[in-house]
């Protein structure tokens, strides 16, 4: 009995029983996980951008969060009156035009091995959930605004309250359930570290790629941009393979309003863009500790995706990382 009861208080064997029951919980609360992890999101952007702000602008806090969700409420309620009519036309309108190309016939090469590249059933997986997540998205538009308002709300809350929050968190410390507590502390810290900062990588480098991807459609001619735009930032959220599938509607698209000479044009453009993201972007915005090889990262975003679907592909990355540096694979941390 006592060897039993010296086994259960190791600090390993205590770590491994609390992540197991956080796991249990999570898994039981999984119909809300798509407000928790907005929340978490919108709660980590946030708060970089108010810690990012008030180091450069005298404000005070308080009303310096209020202006910033004010500018971000506005900016949302705009884009869903005026321009949600508008990206659901022209989303409807790239998946009809790529249907489209895939059943007529095609004699050039290169144009038949993307084809073949569609048609496989990985690629294709990816491409049916991401364009059925958005047309979903935008179709339950009432569910999806729900959920992003209540997001938005207890992200407001928690900064607004957020040295108060922490002041009274840390009154568990000397509380009947502090060992339950600083392990609890113990992978906060973790995620935040982690998933946290990769998601918060992953966000610039696709509001960057998308922005610079953008200027290079528009200058090539490309229609539908709006529609393109959040797809290529979608599937920008997604490391490595996100660039890889994006390509291939683009590829058809270009193929298809000039040609084979258009898709070489396109592909140095990209190949550039590329290039920004993996030599000044990734070295900027994370460490080596998430520079994953490539097998390992097709590894991670199949098993992912089969799991979570399309939050599978977005969040994969982040939680394998989180889970190598709870294991201290390496004890490298994300700056």
């Amino acid at each position: 009995m006592e060897a039993m009861t010296s086994f259960f208080q190791k600090k390993g064997v205590k770590r491994f029983i609390i992540f197991a029951l956080i796991v249990l919980i999570l898994f039981s609360v999984r119909s809300m996980m798509n407000l928790i992890l907005l929340t978490f999101i919108f709660s980590f952007l946030m708060n970089g951008l108010v810690e990012f702000t008030i180091a450069r602008v005298k404000l005070n806090r308080t009303l310096l969060v209020l202006l910033l969700y004010t500018i971000i409420v506005g900016m949302l309620t705009v884009g869903i009156v005026k321009y949600l009519p508008i990206i659901s036309m022209e989303i409807s309108q790239l998946i009809r035009q790529i249907t489209n190309f895939s059943i007529q016939p095609h004699d050039n090469m290169v144009i038949n091995f993307i084809e073949s590249i569609i048609s496989s059933e990985q690629i294709t997986t990816y491409i049916e959930n991401g364009f059925s997540f958005l047309l979903k998205s935008f179709s339950d538009i009432s569910k999806t605004s729900v959920q992003v308002l209540i997001a938005l709300l207890l992200s407001l809350f928690f900064l607004l309250e957020k040295p108060r929050l922490i002041e009274f968190t840390n009154k568990f410390k000397n509380s009947k359930i502090a060992p339950f507590y600083n392990e609890i502390e113990f992978f906060g810290k973790k995620f935040s570290q982690t998933f946290g900062k990769v998601i918060e990588a992953q966000f610039i480098i696709a509001l960057i790629n998308t922005f610079l991807t953008v200027i290079v459609l528009m200058i090539l001619g490309f229609p539908q941009i709006i529609g393109l735009a959040i797809m290529i930032f979608f599937l920008g959220l997604i490391p490595v393979a996100g660039v890889i599938i994006s390509l291939v509607p683009l590829t058809i698209i270009a193929f298809t309003i000039g040609g084979f000479l258009k898709v070489v044009y396109l592909f140095i453009a990209i190949m550039v863009i590329h290039a920004i993201e993996a030599y000044i972007l990734n070295p900027k915005l994370m460490s080596s500790k998430t520079d994953l090889p490539v097998f390992y990262t097709f590894i991670v975003l199949i098993f992912s995706q089969n799991f979570f679907g399309v939050w599978g592909l977005i969040i994969g990355i982040p939680v394998f990382v989180f889970l190598l540096d709870v294991l201290d694979v390496t004890n490298k941390k994300v700056k």
